[in-house]
């Protein structure tokens, strides 16, 4: 028999994880409970340019959001991957795209057959079988066909936008559905004496808001799920050694472009997220190879255009907390961990968060087995994601910086040796249910990153090796064309969603 539904959810921050996740609350309680926002305009938030994964996409249309007006209220263009620049070594350049690799022949996975040309002395670049880095490269942009037959269909997309822009936009959806914002900086935090549960908050102004169910989204400080419920963290910086940024807009000059570009550096990597109005532009560092003033002048010496702002900097402890849901408080969003934003994850863990707290929502009793599940699958999730990023460092052979040296020779997780071993020995990727990045996401950094497979599938050997030459030889022209009939991102973006 269940408990009774508890009634007010208070959510703690805004930014864009408190405002997505009171507009999801919103969508999906459907006014059966009070939500509660509470913000302090004098504290700002983190969101310098945000970069998305295609799951994005879902996340704005469960909320009913259209797409044209999202992109223009939030500046935002299109994302069909990640460019990463002198990654493996210095002048290397590849793209991760949202979408497959050629396609599997004979019942076998189509890198397979890649390697076995590769071997042969005959392979050309992986990139050209790929659709969205062939129309990537080629400044192209149109959504994917609906129609599964055609090879226009192969790819997803995600966005780059502002992220100053969208919390507000979720603002206004969210308070058009009935939830309360409060202003205020949050003083002291009331626990209940006979289970250490948050019984309630006390703003600035001595006004005490009550609640059931309390969200951190406070940032970095984990007002909350720290502060309050000493939950305690887990430091990954050993394995992901950046620990500051250092971020600033520029004018635009380079031609529109689909995707967001990493560059590394010799203390860290340069991010450049390309919006309609402007380039978002930041360096993630090491302050133990790098100092702040040292960062700054080469992100300001490394930008296209004119800064509109003066450079800010950003200081951080990759890892996660302990405990995302702790009692009566779910840490989501910066409040939860921080892996840095080498591959655009910041918001999709805020939208899984957001999703498996919908999926596991509790009634007054909040069941432990709930609470025990909703962690057991955000661990997962951060641990995945925490590899996928440990392998664009240690997969490198640069050795012209103290860095470099130190990422390519450290200890990794059993967890990530396991699967960069298998690759190495016979080129099979590791897949796993739970967690995100598929296989195509693997391939393209190990294979960007110079990680090639001694062997390959021995049934690739089923197809004769001149009929394979054809056959890819084809793919290849058809991927080409497809590219060249698409529009430009510019001109599709001024037909679809133009922003004043």
């Amino acid at each position: 028999m269940s408990s009774a539904p508890i009634r007010t959810v208070v959510i703690v921050g805004g930014g864009t994880a408190g405002w997505m996740t009171a507009a999801a609350l919103s969508r999906m309680l459907r006014g059966q409970y009070v939500i509660r926002v509470v913000e302090s305009a004098e504290i700002g938030i983190v969101g310098v340019g945000e970069a998305t994964v295609p799951h994005i996409r879902f996340f704005n249309r469960t909320l009913g959001l259209d797409e044209a007006d999202f992109m223009r209220k939030t500046q935002a263009t299109f994302k069909l991957g990640i460019e990463f620049v002198n990654w493996a070594r210095v002048g290397d350049r590849y793209i991760h795209p949202f979408g497959a690799f050629g396609h599997p022949i004979n019942g076998v996975g189509f890198h397979h057959h890649w390697l076995r040309l590769l071997q042969a002395g005959e392979a050309t670049d992986l990139a050209d079988y790929s659709l969205p880095v062939t129309a990537a490269r080629m400044r192209k942009f149109a959504p994917p066909a609906q129609d599964p037959s055609s090879l226009l269909s192969t790819f997803s997309y995600a966005f780059q936008f502002d992220a100053n822009l969208y919390g507000p936009y979720l603002r206004a959806y969210a308070e058009q559905r009935g939830v309360t914002r409060t202003e205020g900086k949050v003083v002291d935090v009331k626990l209940r004496a006979e289970d250490g549960f948050i019984e309630s908050l006390r703003l600035e102004s001595g006004e005490v808001i009550a609640g059931d169910l309390f969200i951190d989204c406070s940032g970095f400080r984990g007002l909350l799920i720290e502060q309050a419920l000493k939950t305690g963290y887990e430091n990954w910086s050993h394995w992901l050694p950046c620990d500051r940024a250092v971020a600033v807009p520029c004018q635009t000059v380079e031609p529109s472009v689909p995707y967001t570009r990493a560059t590394a550096r010799d203390a860290g990597w340069q991010w450049r997220i390309p919006l309609q109005h402007r380039v978002g532009n930041g360096y993630v560092f090491s302050s133990s190879f790098v100092s702040d003033e040292a960062a700054t002048q080469t992100l300001l010496s490394n930008l296209e255009g004119p800064a509109l702002a003066d450079p800010r900097i950003l200081k951080f402890t990759t890892g996660k907390r302990k405990r995302s849901w702790n009692k009566n408080c779910i840490a989501i969003g910066l409040a939860g961990g921080f892996l840095e934003p080498l591959e655009s994850t910041s918001i999709h863990l805020i939208q899984l968060a957001i999703t498996y707290l919908l999926e596991l929502f509790p009634d007054s009793s909040f069941d432990p087995a709930g609470i025990d599940e909703y962690n057991r699958i955000m661990d997962i999730e951060f641990d995945r994601v925490r590899d996928f990023l440990i392998l664009h460092y240690h997969a490198t052979e640069r050795d012209d910086s103290p860095l470099w040296n130190y990422v390519r020779t450290m200890p990794i997780p059993d967890s990530l040796e396991y699967k960069m071993n298998l690759f190495r020995e016979r080129g099979h990727i590791v897949k796993y249910k739970d967690g995100f990045f598929l296989e195509p996401s693997w391939l393209a950094v190990y294979i960007g990153q110079r990680v090639i497979p001694r062997r390959y599938d021995p049934l690739a050997e089923t197809v004769d090796l001149p009929q394979l030459k054809r056959e890819l030889e084809m793919i290849r022209r058809n991927v080409r064309l497809a590219a060249q009939s698409l529009p430009t991102h510019a001109a599709y973006i001024q037909q679809y969603c133009a922003a004043a």
